[in-house]
């Protein structure tokens, strides 16, 4: 059984869809505690479901890598084998990263390398492209530039506003999420794929 450690910052939409996906007692992964980095209402779906939960507040550190070091060690106290960073709004220090990778996986509402950071739906709009989509990637220490698991296109509709187009993608963020999850726990080498950058699985 795959062990989860999920990291968010706001509402916590792609955790409650890990949720209800690991109550399936035939899928074969288990969110064993959620973290925040600030008092996060998706913290709710946590306490819903009978996870543990712990907040280590970027405010309370002096620096990005004390906040991180801060964080590393309570991810340590569940030993997971994943850790899914959920619109987790902060960049991770490297030392964190190193010490997670590869099993560290994050979501993002764009089609990357397209509109990578935190206003990938927003700078999609402004572009006035036809499509954009969403990607589940391994984390490393650029923005939105690790190599990539899988992704899918979602197109930009006529007079699309950012809320709109975000709520369309956010259903296919969930399910791809969900799946990968199911990947990695089915065998899935995310070690394999961050030797390498690979081509963007595409969906129609």
């Amino acid at each position: 059984m795959l062990s989860i450690v999920v990291l968010i910052s706001g509402t916590g939409s792609n955790l409650r869809a890990l949720l209800e996906a690991s109550a399936d007692a035939e899928y074969p992964a288990r969110v064993i505690a959620v973290g925040a980095d600030r008092e996060a209402p998706g913290l709710a779906h946590a306490e819903e479901f009978g996870i543990p939960s712990f907040t280590v507040p970027f405010s309370s550190y002096d620096s990005r890598e004390a906040w991180g070091a801060a964080l590393l060690e309570q991810i340590r106290v569940w030993n997971p084998d994943l850790v899914v960073l959920s619109g987790l709004m902060r960049l991770l220090p490297p030392n964190v990263v190193e010490a997670l990778t590869p099993n560290i996986i994050n979501t993002h509402p764009a089609y990357l390398p397209e509109f990578p950071g935190a206003h990938g739906v927003r700078d999609a709009i402004r572009a006035g492209v036809e499509q954009t989509g969403a990607s589940i990637i391994v984390v490393d220490n650029g923005v939105d530039q690790g190599p990539i698991i899988v992704q899918e296109r979602i197109p930009v509709l006529p007079g699309d506003t950012e809320h709109e187009l975000h709520e369309r993608i956010k259903p296919v963020e969930r399910r791809l999420l969900v799946q990968t999850v199911l990947d990695i726990a089915n065998g899935l080498d995310l070690g394999a794929l961050s030797t390498r950058r690979l081509p963007a699985t595409i969906k129609e």
